[in-house]
C-alpha cells in the first residue's frame, strides 16, 4: 500500500477531527488517481483502499464525544481508548499495553510480580480465570479455572479493561482484597477475602514419588524452564540408575515462553516437528524441530492436562501426543491455540496482537480445541471401601509356607499401600500406577522366569 503524504503530526493548527477528516479526502484523492493509473486486483484494492465513510464516522463520533461528553475528555485519551477498543475487539488476547502494563508483562516472564498469583483473561467484560498458579494466595483460598470474577472491592468488573481490573487487583504485599465470584455450578456470586503477596513463581519442581518414578511440576514456562526440566532429567536419570517411569504435571499451567516448551520437548524427542505456526505475513510463520536427544532413553511418560492447561503447555501435550511418546492423561485442555506479538510503538507502550495460529506437528489446531487426552480422568474425591473380614490363606493358623522366602502377611502387605496419594490425586495416582503397568510390561521377562517351580529347576 502507498503511503500517503500526510501526518496528523504536521497539522498542529488543525483540530483532530479535522484532520482526520482532511486525510480521508486526500485518501479518495489518492484512490481516485491510483484507479486511473492502473487497474489493480481485488486483493489488491482491498488491500490498498481506506473505508472512507467508516473513517469519516469515526471522525463525526469522536468530535461528538470530546464536544458533548459530560466530563472533558483530553484528545490523547480519546484515542488511547479507541486504539484499546480496536484491539480487544479482535479477540481476547490481542490488547493495548500501556505502561503499566507493558512493564507487567516483562515482569511476568521473569517469574516474580506482586499481586495475587492468577492467571486471568477477559470474558463477557467481567475477569475470567483461567488458572490460579501454585502456592500463591489464589491457590490456597481456592479459586478455581474458570471462575467468574464480577467486583474487586467495591469496584465492579463490568466496564474495566483487562489493564485496570489487573491494576485494582495488585497491591502491596500484606494488603487485603475482597472479590466477588461467579462459579459454575454454585448459585450465588461468594466472597472471597484475599490477602496480597510477591508472587515468585517456581517454574520447575520435581520430586521422587516411588524408587524410579520421577513426578516434575511445570507450573509457567519462563525463561529458563527448559534448561531446568533438562537438569532435573540428567541428575535423576543415568545408565547405573535408570528411570522406570516420569511424570510431567501440566495442570493449571497457562503457558508462557514458547522456547521453553519446545526445549521441554526436545528432551524427550530425537527427531521430527514440535510446533509450527502459520499466519498472514511472512516473519509469523515458523517451525521447530528436535535436535536428536532423548535424555531418558525412551522411559514411559504420562502428561497430565485439565482445563487450566493453555499455550505452550498445549504445545508439549500435542507435540508428545503426535510423536506417541507420552501418554496424555486427564480431561481436555483449554484451547488457546494463537500467538501473540508485542509490537512496541513508543518508548514505554505497545500493543500484543494475535499474529498467527499453532499447529501440532501432525497439523492439529489447538485453537479453540484444545487438546484431548488418550485416557480422560476427572478429578474426583475417591473414598477406599473396606472390605469384610479380610481373611486369606496365609492369616489360617498352620498354613503351608510358600517356599519363596516371602512370610508377609496380607495384612503387612495392606499395610505397605500408600492411600495418601490416592485420596489427595486421584489423576496424578492413576497416572503413576500407568507407569507401573508399562514397566512391567517393558521389563523384558515373561511370567515363567518369575514363577518357575523350585521342582522343575530340579528336573533339568
Amino acid at each position: 500500500m502507498t503511503l500517503l503524504p500526510f501526518s496528523l503530526a504536521t497539522l498542529p493548527s488543525l483540530t483532530l477531527c479535522a484532520a482526520l477528516l482532511s486525510f480521508a479526502g486526500l485518501a479518495q484523492a489518492q484512490n481516485d488517481d491510483e484507479a486511473e493509473h492502473s487497474a489493480p486486483t481485488q486483493n489488491e484494492e482491498q488491500m490498498g483502499k481506506l473505508p472512507l465513510d467508516e473513517l469519516r464516522t469515526f471522525a463525526d463520533v469522536f468530535n461528538h464525544i470530546r464536544l458533548s461528553y459530560v466530563e472533558e475528555v483530553d484528545d490523547e485519551t480519546l484515542l488511547e481508548y479507541a486504539i484499546q477498543g480496536m484491539l480487544e475487539g479482535l479477540d481476547p488476547h490481542s490488547n493495548y499495553l500501556n505502561e503499566d502494563s507493558y512493564d507487567d508483562l516483562q515482569v511476568n516472564t521473569s517469574g516474580e510480580f506482586g499481586g495475587l498469583g492468577m492467571e486471568v483473561g477477559m470474558e463477557n467484560g467481567f475477569v475470567k480465570v483461567i488458572t490460579p498458579i501454585d502456592d500463591t494466595p489464589a491457590d490456597k483460598a481456592g479459586i478455581e479455572p474458570g471462575d467468574l470474577i464480577i467486583k474487586l472491592g467495591d469496584q465492579p468488573v463490568k466496564g474495566l479493561n483487562l489493564s485496570e481490573a489487573v491494576k485494582l487487583m495488585r497491591g502491596p504485599k500484606g494488603s487485603k482484597i475482597n472479590i466477588t465470584i461467579v462459579r459454575e455450578g454454585t448459585a450465588q456470586p461468594f466472597d472471597i477475602t484475599l490477602k496480597r503477596d510477591i508472587i515468585k513463581v517456581a517454574s520447575v519442581k520435581n520430586k521422587e514419588l516411588e524408587p524410579g518414578y520421577q513426578y516434575v511440576r511445570i507450573a509457567q514456562f519462563q525463561a529458563n524452564t527448559g534448561q531446568e526440566f533438562q537438569d532435573i532429567l540428567k541428575k535423576t536419570h543415568s545408565a547405573n540408575k535408570p528411570l522406570k517411569g516420569l511424570i510431567i504435571d501440566l495442570r493449571n499451567n497457562p503457558g508462557g515462553v514458547l522456547q521453553s516448551s519446545v526445549e521441554v520437548v526436545d528432551a524427550l524427542v530425537k527427531e521430527g516437528l514440535i510446533v509450527y505456526t502459520l499466519g498472514r505475513i511472512e516473519n509469523a510463520d515458523f517451525r521447530h524441530s528436535a535436535t536428536g536427544s532423548d535424555l531418558i532413553d525412551g522411559t514411559p511418560v504420562v502428561v497430565l492436562i485439565n482445563g487450566g492447561s493453555a499455550s505452550a503447555s498445549e504445545i508439549v501435550a500435542g507435540a508428545l501426543q503426535d510423536h506417541r511418546r507420552a501418554v496424555i492423561m486427564g480431561t481436555n485442555s483449554f484451547g488457546k491455540g494463537s500467538v501473540q506479538s508485542v509490537v512496541p510503538i513508543a518508548e514505554n507502550r505497545a500493543i500484543k496482537l494475535t499474529t498467527a495460529r499453532y499447529y501440532t506437528p501432525s497439523g492439529r489446531s489447538i485453537q479453540a480445541q484444545g487438546i484431548a487426552p488418550d485416557i480422560e480422568v476427572e478429578r474426583a474425591k475417591i473414598e477406599t471401601i473396606k472390605t469384610r473380614g479380610g481373611i486369606t490363606e496365609a492369616d489360617l493358623k498352620g498354613h503351608l509356607k510358600s517356599g519363596n522366602g516371602e512370610e508377609s502377611t496380607s495384612k503387612e502387605r495392606r499395610k505397605k499401600l500408600d492411600t495418601a496419594l490416592f485420596n489427595r490425586d486421584n489423576q496424578l495416582y492413576e497416572a503413576l500406577n500407568l507407569l507401573k503397568g508399562l514397566n512391567i510390561l517393558n521389563a523384558g521377562k515373561t511370567p515363567l522366569e518369575h514363577s518357575q517351580p523350585a521342582s522343575a529347576s530340579k528336573a533339568l
